[in-house]
């Protein structure tokens, strides 16, 4: 098996095996033209965009409603979309374009990121992928502190992936905190080994599709605790429980071996580069002309940059470009052609 160094949501970095997945159960062996880290507005419009130019194209993303985008209930000013829609839908009509030009949607988190060399290695939840280029489109989601008690107990039963880490918990008691696809997918994937999942979901209802709000709320291993936030990670040497706030405004003590954190923040998504790519003030990204990092055949486009306009309409135009200059790297191509169809 194969150990890599990586960058875990809080920003610290911890030597990690992956539970074996890496180099033991990798998703695809194949080669890659591109890999999108991010699969909104902006990801999704580049994935067309590739895929339509014959690229093999795979986008990597946490679920649609892990995003700014996803968790909008009502668009009305897109483009070509005169009707009032939910972001989520407008995303996933995004999708099945890209996917009918040939593009590869897998939900999957991304811990690590190698990308110095001619073919740059992305680590993900589920294995290693491999691209000729990649595009970074990971939104300012990125939580901005911590809770009492986390970093501390980080590997000791505080994670951000339950994928790589859910096997550790078999028939005990965890937590889950978060109110997004990816909280929901993974309190799913938990109810595999743990006893009972205690999902926290600090808004009154869940932010996810109706399919997986019931599948979740369904599910007889796990306990949904609406409107509660997560205050603290308690434990010394590892973790014994968390403290949480009720919708009532009591605060209670859920005794559990490990909690899953997926909240979000304000933050631009940078933690899996491990400072391989210049960045700017607030954490943004810094790019040129054409969306090309300092790195190249490394792209970024969305709101992780400091000067974007925060509009989907904006992060999709992004995308088209980051694509067409990932075209002209890979044909070895110095200037953008212009491309009218």
């Amino acid at each position: 098996m194969r150990s890599v160094r990586i960058e875990q949501a809080r920003g610290d970095m911890v030597d990690t095996e992956l539970v074996g997945l890496i180099g033991k159960n990798n998703p695809d062996d194949e080669m890659y033209d591109v890999i999108i880290i991010g699969g909104g507005p902006a990801g999704t419009s580049a994935a067309i965009y590739a895929a339509r130019s014959d690229l093999k194209t795979l986008v990597l993303d946490k679920g649609l409603s892990a995003g700014a985008l996803g968790m909008t209930s009502k668009i009305a000013n897109y483009p070509g979309v005169p009707e009032v829609i939910s972001g989520a839908d407008l995303i996933q009509r995004m999708r099945s374009q890209a996917e009918s030009f040939g593009a590869l949607f897998v939900q999957d988190k991304v811990l690590g990121t190698s990308l110095r060399g001619e073919v740059k290695e992305v680590y993900g939840g589920k294995g290693t992928y491999h691209t000729r280029a990649l595009i970074i489109a990971t939104g300012s989601m990125g939580r901005t502190s911590t809770v009492s008690g986390e970093e501390q107990l980080v590997g000791r039963g505080v994670s951000y992936c339950a994928t790589c880490d859910g096997a550790f918990f078999r028939d005990q008691d965890v937590a889950v905190a978060g109110n997004n696809d990816e909280a929901v997918e993974e309190t799913l994937f938990l109810t595999r080994f743990a006893r009972r999942v205690h999902l926290l979901v600090p808004t009154s209802d869940l932010k996810v599709s109706s399919e997986l709000a019931e599948l979740v709320s369904q599910h007889p291993n796990v306990e949904i605790h609406s409107g509660t936030r997560l205050r603290a990670v308690l434990g010394q040497q590892k973790v014994e429980g968390v403290r949480v706030l009720t919708r009532d405004g009591e605060e209670q003590v859920i005794p559990v071996s490990g909690v899953f954190i997926f909240l979000q923040g304000g933050k631009p998504i940078t933690d899996f580069l491990a400072d391989q790519i210049p960045g700017v003030e607030d954490g943004c990204l810094e790019v040129d002309e054409v969306m090309q990092t300092g790195i190249p055949g490394v792209f970024a486009i969305g709101d992780l940059l400091c000067n974007h306009l925060k509009q989907a309409v904006i992060s999709a135009a992004e995308g088209a470009i980051a694509a067409m200059a990932l075209q002209r790297y890979l044909s070895g191509r110095d200037r953008l052609r212009p491309d009218w169809s």
